[in-house]
């Protein structure tokens, strides 16, 4: 169980760590970098996994053992400990895997079926999932694994206009996360499916190349989202750049 500074979920919870998207923006790499211990390998094979049933100790700087986050950095690895952590918490919004793409190709089908299923045993939560890669939901979909559950909110993250995002969610719960914001989305297409929910932000850190959101840009997407009564939540990183009370709706179902 982890607090969060996210201000659009309760919590975030993490039984699976590590991503190989590679995107120069990421936060998640450089905290668990951070906290990587040094005595233990990295993979050499990319199609590799780290599966961990127990926490991972290590002696710190200071010469007290402690359990490690982050064990092998953002490499992925399943922390099958983590599983129940939710189990007997008040019910809330949790973002499941805040710092991984819980449905990135490496990602073994049975460790996602292994996450629902968790989910099934705490159902008083809210889940919300995010991924850049929302082709999975479908593979998922078709296989029969994705869950149809009214608790589970499937989000596809965009940052400009080629990121693939749509799928076909069957009546799923699904939202778009607009963050970092890189580009103009341009105007929605009237034709295609709707989400239930958008969230917009920009890129935080001091990254070189960092791109600040155009406030018409902004502006395009909220108009679209109006249109379509679309609830918006804006991060608090677009405070500067929006100069007036930021938008921040939930959509039915996860208002607390």
């Amino acid at each position: 169980m982890e607090k969060t500074k996210i201000d659009w979920c309760d919590s975030t919870w993490n039984p699976v760590t590590g991503c190989r998207h590679d995107c120069e923006y990421c936060y998640a790499r450089g905290i668990a970098e951070r906290f990587r211990p040094f005595d233990l390998p990295r993979l050499t094979d990319e199609k590799q996994v780290n599966d961990l049933r127990e926490a991972v100790t290590t002696v710190c700087k200071d010469g007290k053992e402690r359990k490690c986050a982050y064990p092998y950095g953002f490499e992925p690895t399943f922390h099958r400990y983590r599983l129940n952590d939710y189990i007997n918490k008040q019910g809330r919004n949790i973002f499941v895997c805040s710092m991984a793409d819980l449905f990135g190709d490496w990602v073994p089908d049975s460790w996602i079926e292994e996450i629902f299923a968790a989910c099934e045993r705490a159902p008083q939560h809210n889940y919300l999932f995010l991924t850049k890669n929302p082709e999975r939901y479908i593979d998922l979909a078709k296989k029969g694994i994705l869950p149809h559950a009214d608790n589970h909110w499937y989000g596809s993250s965009v940052t400009k206009p080629e990121d693939m995002y749509t799928w076909f969610s069957e009546g799923r719960h699904w939202f778009l996360s607009v963050e970092p914001m890189l580009a103009d989305l341009g105007k929605m297409d009237p034709k295609a499916e709707k989400p239930k929910w958008v969230i917009i932000g920009a890129e935080t850190g001091h990254r070189k190349g960092k791109v600040i959101p155009r406030r018409e840009w902004i502006e395009r997407l909220v108009d679209g989202c109006e249109k379509y009564k679309i609830p918006v939540f804006m991060k608090s990183s677009l405070e500067d750049i929006w100069g007036e009370r930021l938008i921040q709706e939930f959509p039915e179902g996860l208002r607390r």
